[in-house]
């Protein structure tokens, strides 16, 4: 099943970028584009989120330099433009992968293309990593360490709940009963010409 190898990309993601731990650690790619390219695409998918789960961290530190606030900001925007990017070569692949597929006369769409549900699972598997860190820190009290594992087994469940979903829409559109589209996300804040603000820069 997809999900099955995607949950295990994230995995092995969230692991790698926590052997050295930094936001500015170098990035490779251990999937070849051009003979994996579904996995080249996962895995650089979840390597944007896990540094950006990392930045929202930094950010939030109420002793945090202004300046380097500003910049840190600045790589956040940066961070959320390559995410939306990726999300979109991941649908992109998806289209050309059923392209040829007939749609069916009762066929549906989804209230969300596959790769939008992809991206809830990789910041999911984010969230099941550090609840886990939570509900097993040592340092901690009981009562913190039991509230983490009831959170993290309701992560656990909504993975299972959400690859679920992923794996039946993948399923139902390579047959024919749903078809998807891919709206790009038309952000209006990065470009010079729709932002006013950066507008009035040129």
């Amino acid at each position: 099943m997809f999900s099955e190898k995607a949950n295990k990309i994230f995995q092995d993601v969230i692991a790698k970028y926590h052997v050295i731990n930094t936001v500015d650690q170098p990035f490779t790619n251990i999937y070849n584009k051009d003979t994996n390219l579904l996995e080249h695409l996962l895995y650089r998918k979840c390597w944007i989120d896990t540094v950006q789960w990392h930045y929202e961290d930094i950010i939030r530190d109420p002793q945090i330099d202004p300046v380097a606030a500003l910049k840190l900001k600045r790589q956040i925007d940066a961070s959320n433009q390559d995410r939306t990017d990726m999300v979109e070569y991941i649908d992109s692949y998806f289209l050309e992968k059923y392209k040829d597929v007939p749609t069916k006369p009762n066929a549906t769409i989804n209230t969300e293309s596959p790769a939008w549900g992809i991206d809830r699972l990789s910041i999911l598997a984010l969230k099941v990593y550090h609840m886990n860190e939570e509900a097993t820190r040592t340092d901690a009290t009981d009562a913190h360490r039991a509230a983490c594992q009831t959170k993290l087994n309701v992560l656990l469940d909504q993975r299972v709940d959400l690859s679920t979903a992923i794996d039946t829409l993948l399923e139902d559109i390579s047959k024919g009963d749903k078809y998807m589209k891919v709206y790009k996300q038309m952000k209006m804040y990065n470009d010079d010409e729709l932002n006013p603000v950066l507008r009035s820069q040129k």
